[in-house]
């Protein structure tokens, strides 16, 4: 695991809501930084 995810949990409540022990903006800096958004990529290979 990452270091800058440890002790990271992830539960998915009976509602179908995601839980988490970390906060959502945390988590989306972390994203954006290390996964690539293939979405992203392809429009930029088009122009």
């Amino acid at each position: 695991m990452h270091d800058d995810l440890e002790g990271f949990n992830i539960k998915i409540n009976s509602f179908g809501e995601i839980q988490s022990n970390f906060e959502i903006d945390k988590l989306n800096s972390f994203l954006n930084e290390n996964v690539e958004d293939k979405k992203l990529k392809n429009l930029a290979e088009e122009e």
